[in-house]
């Protein structure tokens, strides 16, 4: 592979995915307890990047507008996601009522939420590049997309990040999902804003 093809491919990556990574540190420290989450996560992440990538390949993009209101669901997940910890807490104040940690389909509606903007850079490089090119691309951010995971779970287990999350993570998933659901719908012009 070209160095120059794979610089690209790993700034490319680095830079349309910086929010991942945060999104993937408070689901892993969500998941932290949970036997399985870090299976449900990675594979969520896999399954939904795939979706993005196929998305960009196929050249069906979808108008700018329909990609602005995927923020509806991360949104709707983060309002859930409250109110069944206002529930968590109001029903058993020591936590113990908690979850099974992030299932499966919300990770993966989670990472194609958070990587619709991603289509917008994906797809017109993609359009250009040739079938090798292409293939080195996908090739590239797939493995990075193992780095990521690796990265998010690491943040998520340092320990002054670990009992951050273990003292504050019920409210933080929220607040962080509905963050950037809003986010979504304010950048992607959703509202005309």
């Amino acid at each position: 592979m070209h160095l120059g093809l794979l610089g690209q491919a790993v700034g490319l990556f680095a830079v349309t995915n910086l929010d991942d990574l945060l999104l993937l540190s408070v689901l892993f420290a969500q998941g932290a307890k949970h036997r399985g989450s870090t299976r449900r996560i990675v594979l969520g992440q896999y399954l939904g990047f795939a979706a993005i990538l196929a998305a960009a390949l196929s050249g069906t993009l979808l108008p700018a507008a329909v990609i602005a209101y995927l923020g509806l669901l991360p949104l709707a997940l983060g309002l859930r996601t409250a109110r069944q910890t206002w529930r968590n807490h109001r029903d058993d104040a020591d936590g113990a009522g908690q979850g099974a940690g992030p299932n499966l389909p919300e990770v993966v509606l989670l990472t194609v939420a958070n990587g619709g903007d991603n289509l917008g850079a994906y797809a017109p490089v993609f359009a250009t590049a040739g079938p090798g090119a292409v293939s080195a691309y996908a090739v590239v951010f797939l493995a990075l997309l193992a780095v990521w995971c690796c990265a998010g779970r690491f943040l998520a287990t340092r320990p002054t990040v670990a009992q951050a999350f273990g003292r504050w993570g019920d409210l933080l998933l929220p607040v962080v999902l509905i963050a950037l659901g809003l986010f979504l719908l304010v950048e992607g012009g959703a509202f005309g804003l």
